[in-house]
């Protein structure tokens, strides 16, 4: 696989944004977003669409946990 231009990428990216916009937009209702995630998928390399998928998983985790007030654990001090 060779690298992807600089024109390639910002058309992976942009098409990357408006299918999570269009998710945000309909409250993660996946059905009415199909058309964009196929052009999501069209225009990135399958690593990077498994790789947003999973980033965009994590930030909304994280937002989750931030929201309800979680904080990480303190380090404990090792003997």
């Amino acid at each position: 696989m060779t690298a992807p231009s600089a024109e390639e990428r910002k058309a992976c990216w942009g098409a990357r944004d408006r299918y999570w916009k269009c998710l945000e937009d309909n409250n993660e209702e996946t059905s009415k977003c199909q058309q964009l995630r196929q052009c999501f998928e069209s225009r990135c390399p399958r690593q990077w669409t498994k790789h947003f998928d999973k980033r965009r998983d994590y930030l909304k985790y994280k937002t989750q946990l931030e929201a309800s007030g979680f904080e990480p654990a303190k380090p404990t001090e090792k003997t």
